[in-house]
């Protein structure tokens, strides 16, 4: 991102295609100068006498007097004689720094959501002397600028991208600075910790103890169980921020479309009484009891010659690595087959759910048998259904709920980590911690005490931002949208 903090950008802030309403969002020192050159409003003002905050209906035009403007002209703008013409009417705000998302002058334009009234609008800015801005640059400008810290910028995205409610609490409580709070706590005790190291090195000679090996023991070890604590909040985390993976497996024909189908409430994988329909991987979204799940349909297991079915078993065996949670679904209509053992074996070690399809037929399936009955090889729930009449999903749901988080695990209430950059943060300051006790356990010099120190407070300054490199930035905005 090479743009500059003194360069004034613009950007559509409102999702491409047709709607009501779309915005164009102006920041920089120069926004309210440029925004002028393209609005004039109804009651005669000038932009820059208007109140701060307050939407005022305005046309918006484009200037024809700058360079190449006439030749840059729409050809739908309305004429309006003199050197404008009118792009579109519809109502413009000021936000006067530092009261803004990016804590500068903003302008924003709300006009009619097509998309070449908005294109045209950011033509006639930059042709006033804006520029478009970058993915990302306006979340960027505002952590630059103090008002947000890095932590706070991503859950902006995380607030965008969220697909459930639990996972939009999680990055509003981000968002208000919840984690950020617990780890400048953590960072700030650390600081003091290593300040009182360093005196101690400092004044060797003076033979003072700023700080007794006990004391530091023990903070060092609280420290690491606050960390630990956080850390094991990074499944759940991740899983309620990206949504969980949840591959559904079985040999061809048990039901897996259909259960995919079911869940989905919708017709989205085509289900035939052929066995090997499903050849690819097919990937839905589904809110489980407010746990985004990543539902995989998968093709069917079993021993084939045919080179494009063998391709989708390849990557059905890709899911199965790839999931958090695996379905393995049995035809309870029907005696377990070899192949059925053969699915049962995928899932050991795993996280998993037993589905017995087609409850609302006669089940055939020995329940005394090893394989799924009582004392079998692997700890895997058993939940009986009917992929046609919806009997027993909701119990899946909950079992399947119930292997991806915590039951009383509330998002909103205390701090869960989220983000996997978070997580490498937390695990090096962890380490660099662990190390450090290692250090003052061995009587070394107080000079490897304060190396770790110093490692572990930078590394959780890198969740913040308040240690940070052009590269970091650079990965974590080039995520964002443009005009976000």
């Amino acid at each position: 991102m090479g743009g500059a903090l003194e360069d004034t950008i613009c950007a559509i802030a409102t999702p491409v295609g047709e709607g009501g309403i779309g915005i164009v969002r102006v920041s920089g020192a120069r926004a309210i100068g440029i925004a002028s050159q393209v609005v004039r409003l109804r009651s005669g003002r000038s932009l820059q006498s208007v109140k701060s905050h307050t939407l005022y209906y305005a046309d918006i035009l484009f200037p024809r007097r700058v360079a190449g403007g006439a030749d840059r002209l729409p050809a739908h703008a309305a004429r309006s004689g003199g050197d404008l013409s009118i792009i579109d009417e519809g109502l413009v705000v000021v936000m006067r720094r530092p009261r803004s998302f990016t804590a500068e002058d903003v302008v924003e334009f709300h006009c009619h959501g097509g998309l070449l009234v908005l294109q045209t609008l950011c033509e006639a800015l930059v042709a006033s002397g804006a520029r478009l801005a970058e993915p990302g640059e306006f979340t960027k400008r505002a952590f630059l600028n103090g008002r947000l810290d890095l932590a706070q910028a991503e859950a902006v995205l995380d607030t965008i991208r969220a697909k459930t409610a639990a996972g939009l609490k999680l990055a509003q409580d981000q968002l208000r600075g919840g984690l950020s709070s617990e780890i400048e706590a953590i960072r700030e005790s650390l600081i003091r910790l290593l300040a009182h190291v360093e005196a101690a090195i400092d004044f060797a000679e003076e033979e003072i103890a700023f700080v007794q090996r006990d004391e530091l023991l023990v903070t060092l070890r609280q420290t690491i169980d606050r960390l630990s604590y956080l850390l094991e909040t990074g499944r759940e985390g991740r899983i309620l921020r990206e949504g969980a993976k949840v591959a559904i497996i079985g040999r061809p024909n048990v039901g897996k479309s259909s259960l995919m189908n079911a869940l989905l409430r919708t017709d989205r994988a085509i289900v035939t009484s052929i066995p090997g329909t499903t050849r690819d991987v097919l990937e839905e979204i589904l809110n489980v009891k407010g746990v985004p799940v990543r539902l995989l349909d998968t093709a069917g297991l079993r021993d084939t010659l045919d080179p494009v079915e063998q391709e989708g078993i390849r990557r059905t065996r890709s899911a199965i690595e790839r999931a958090d949670v695996i379905l393995a679904v049995i035809d309870g209509s029907q005696s377990l087959s070899a192949e059925d053992y053969a699915v049962l074996q995928e899932i050991r070690g795993k996280p998993s759910v037993v589905v017995l399809n087609k409850n609302d037929l006669p089940c055939s399936v020995d329940l005394t048998d090893p394989a799924v009955g009582e004392g079998r090889a692997f700890d895997a729930p058993i939940v009986s259904v009917s992929a046609k009449t919806g009997a027993g999903l909701n119990e899946l749901r909950e079992r399947l709920r119930g292997l991806l988080v915590r039951p009383d695990l509330e998002a909103g209430e205390g701090v869960v980590v989220t983000n996997l950059r978070h997580q490498s943060a937390l695990v090096r300051t962890r380490e660099a911690l662990v190390h450090a006790v290692d250090s003052v356990t061995k009587a070394l010099s107080d000079e490897f005490v304060a190396l770790d120190l110093r490692a572990a407070a930078d590394a959780l300054g890198e969740i913040t931002g308040a240690v940070t490199t052009d590269e970091i930035l650079e990965r974590i905005f080039s995520e964002f949208c443009i005009g976000k």
